[in-house]
């Protein structure tokens, strides 16, 4: 069963909204196609972050003194 697409009012600085109806007419999609992939695509991005941190979860904390040092003896800095 298809879900119906839910309306939302948005406001968009002018220089972006002006933007955004230029690339919609140049890649003949609509603002709202274009809206709803730069959301999806940002909540990919979020998810795949998460999922870093989840897998870094029980590494050791270290600390930013410590970092400093060893970023000195290995000298990157």
């Amino acid at each position: 069963m298809a879900t119906q697409a839910k309306r939302a009012t948005i406001y968009f600085d002018p220089d972006l909204h002006k933007a955004l109806r230029l690339k919609a007419v140049e890649t003949s999609r609509s603002v709202s196609d274009l809206v709803n992939e730069a959301v999806r695509e940002t909540f990919s991005e979020d998810a795949e972050d998460l999922a870093a941190f989840d897998e870094r979860a029980n590494e050791p904390l270290i600390s930013y003194e410590e970092m400093v040092k060893r970023l000195k003896k290995d000298g990157r800095i």
